[in-house]
């Protein structure tokens, strides 16, 4: 029995282990730096950046996550951001992904968001496979730009 629900401080240590994991996933272990304090400070401190529902196991507690935040489009307005969608390794392809996609979804729809987004790599075939079959638009016409923290603190304007 899976029960999707608003994700709490409590959940943080089993956040961070689905980060972890989805890193790994990706072929990129070494690049989590979040901390616990980080996300708590984040998540959960005066000016909360970021929310989250999770996916809850009776058996295995914690057992995917869903990441998101609000954004602004100058075109639009009001946009929600999922960041990450994370379900651990041995439950995938169970269900318990399109349900916490679900949550997000509804998510936007309660705050009015006038956009919902997210990113995919482009060797996540399953993944693609379920925003295809759910009506998404895959743009491969924007490139994504990033700065990592030392490009940002080397930045000179």
């Amino acid at each position: 029995m899976i029960q999707i629900r608003k994700g709490t401080l409590d959940d943080l240590p089993q956040v961070l282990q689905l980060i972890h994991e989805l890193a790994a996933y990706e072929k990129a272990p070494q690049e989590v730096t979040n901390t616990l304090e980080d996300m708590h400070w984040d998540g959960f401190g005066e000016r909360p950046i970021f929310e989250f529902f999770v996916a809850e196991s009776t058996e295995d507690g914690i057992v995917g996550i869903a990441l998101y935040y609000m954004g602004y489009s100058t075109w639009k307005g009001k946009m929600l951001y999922l960041e990450d969608l994370i379900v651990t390794e041995r439950l995938r392809r169970s269900g318990i992904g399109k349900k916490l996609f679900d949550a997000v979804a509804a998510e936007a729809k309660r705050v009015n968001a006038k956009r919902f987004r997210w990113q995919v790599l482009e060797w996540n075939e399953p993944a693609i496979a379920f925003y295809k079959k759910i009506g998404a638009e895959l743009d491969g016409e924007w490139l994504n730009c990033t700065m990592t923290e030392q490009q940002i603190m080397d930045y000179t304007a």
